[in-house]
């Protein structure tokens, strides 16, 4: 078998083999990175969708180009920084949300942003892709029409009993009639692993989204539907919101990490803690110390907590906070971390009047075979459970994430995007790029994306090997483990004071999913927490 010269890593194996059809017809990795969307939000529909919000990196040398799109959902014109103060009864521990009395901003109409996605894929084709825009959205049709099957991954998040204080999957699976209709048995229970799912209302939006763009979703017919349900049910979406809509083209974030030059995205979403991560760990030998031993753990997580910390008081979107980029970013601020770890300092994590972290996220990452390379990491947040009946698909919870105390870098306000940990990220070696990834996880997906690029460039492990190694984190006091982390380690780390927290599941902690570049050979590696597939073609 001749050696792949493209290859497409995705969360969902309808989605991966979507977009690798795409490059067989003569698609570039944008043509592919854009079905492979569109079909993971028919087949994972409570992860992703055309509702959603997201971040993306393109790299495409033959046209000398290297930006990311931010994409991510803006709060809608009618929000108002106190308008649910009086609400707050906590926060999420590992910092994914407020929880407010009546969940109403995490579930119904009112925890809707205005929707992102649909926008920025369309937007990235227009500006990039190869094949025609009907020809890109038709296998997401052909999924909706003919039907998918219900996957392990799938099961295990409409299982969801709502951690953390959050509404219960089940909860928003059941919020629509349509989700109900669509998603649920006779017996009103969640369909399980091998039952089918036909969508025939997202078929018929998607072919109008086929024929008209983006523009029949934010100023025409489905606009005015969106609009329509919004307002009779107390929606604060307008169709001034949805007019307005653009995403942003950005210059991305750069660092660097063991002679290897990182890029990642902007403010809201996490690429700056990433790239502090990286710095403070740096500093340290980390082959030396050992992979996922105690003190590897302890380091690692320290970094983390630092981060998370960071993130917590001073990043949100640039256009309502100024965020210290250039000292987050920076070696020596990262040196004064690691002083403070080798001396043996615990960091604090104040969480407000505060499970295991939730996985509400997908990603894609492609390379073709002239080199072009596309990471996309996009979501619903948790999602609202709303579907407009007749529309087939659901919109974002993002307005969950907001911080509802005025006067802090994530709250609430007019236009303003809230803080995500979305990290699609490529890493170059000697210029050219050697990583292509991402991972969907809520806040753990920075911290996986960490995990996977030590396993590679300190471990010398494949990508396959590096997303499919045992993880853990820390975005709070505490450190969540995976429950192929040993027991030693774990009881070690307890001596040393920390609180672990052991998840039943032996995977967790994001979802990564990327491509190595080694010379002429693609080593793509699709976690095997996820129902995906890494395909060459």
């Amino acid at each position: 078998m001749a050696k792949p010269t493209a290859m497409i890593v995705a969360a969902q194996a309808e989605a991966a083999e979507a977009g690798a059809s795409i490059l067989q017809a003569g698609g570039n990795a944008v043509d592919a990175a854009v079905a492979c969307a569109l079909v993971q939000g028919v087949v994972d529909p409570l992860m992703a969708g055309i509702a959603g919000f997201g971040s993306a990196s393109f790299y495409l040398p033959g046209q000398q180009f290297h930006k990311y799109l931010d994409f991510h959902a803006p709060a809608p014109a009618a929000a108002r920084p106190e308008m649910w103060e009086h609400l707050i009864e906590g926060e999420a521990r590992d910092g994914y949300g407020f929880i407010l009395k009546g969940k109403v901003n995490d579930i119904g109409y009112q925890s809707v942003c205005v929707p992102a996605s649909l926008k920025a894929l369309h937007a990235a084709h227009v500006r990039f892709g190869a094949l025609p825009w009907r020809d890109v959205v038709a296998p997401a049709i052909d999924w909706a029409e003919r039907g998918w099957m219900v996957r392990p991954h799938v099961e295990l998040f409409w299982s969801d009993p709502g951690t953390m204080g959050r509404a219960a999957v089940v909860d928003r699976l059941t919020f629509s009639a349509s989700g109900r209709r669509l998603y649920c048995r006779d017996d009103g229970t969640p369909k399980r692993v091998g039952d089918l799912v036909h969508n025939p209302d997202y078929a018929n939006t998607l072919r109008m989204i086929a024929d008209g763009g983006s523009d029949v979703f934010y100023k025409g017919e489905l606009g005015r539907r969106i609009v329509s349900d919004m307002r009779q049910n107390g929606g604060l979406i307008t169709a001034e919101d949805l007019a307005a809509y653009e995403p942003k083209w950005f210059d991305p974030l750069r660092g660097s990490y063991r002679g290897h030059d990182v890029t990642t995205n902007n403010p809201p979403g996490g690429g700056l803690m990433l790239i502090e991560m990286l710095n403070i760990l740096e500093q340290f030998d980390l082959a030396g110390i050992g992979h996922n031993s105690a003190e590897y753990i302890r380091i690692v997580c320290e970094a983390m907590k630092r981060a998370t910390v960071d993130k917590d008081n001073a990043i949100g979107d640039p256009s309502f906070v100024d965020v210290p980029v250039a000292q987050l970013a920076s070696k020596d601020y990262a040196a004064e971390v690691a002083r403070n770890i080798v001396a043996g300092g615990k960091i604090e994590v104040p969480r407000f009047n505060s499970g295991f972290p939730s996985k509400d996220t997908t990603h894609v990452s492609v390379v073709d075979r002239d080199g072009n390379c596309v990471t996309m990491t996009h979501s619903l947040g948790m999602p609202s459970g709303v579907i407009t009946e007749g529309l087939g698909f659901f919109y974002n919870g993002c307005m969950a994430v907001f911080d509802p105390r005025p006067g802090r870098a994530g709250s609430i306000a007019p236009g303003k995007a809230r803080f995500t940990s979305v990290c699609p990220s490529i890493v170059f070696r000697d210029a050219k790029p050697y990583l292509v990834i991402g991972a969907p996880g809520a806040t753990q997906i920075a911290m996986g994306v960490l995990q996977a690029i030590l396993n590679v460039i300190d471990f010398d492990m494949t990508m396959t090997e590096a997303v499919s190694a045992p993880r853990f984190s820390a975005t709070s006091n505490s450190i969540d483990v995976t429950n192929r982390i040993t027991h030693g380690v774990a009881r070690q780390l307890k001596a040393d004071g920390y609180e672990v927290i052991r998840s039943p599941y032996t995977f967790g902690i994001a979802a990564v999913h990327g491509i190595r570049i080694d010379g002429d050979r693609l080593d793509g590696g699709a976690d095997p927490g996820h129902d995906g597939l890494a395909i060459g073609v």
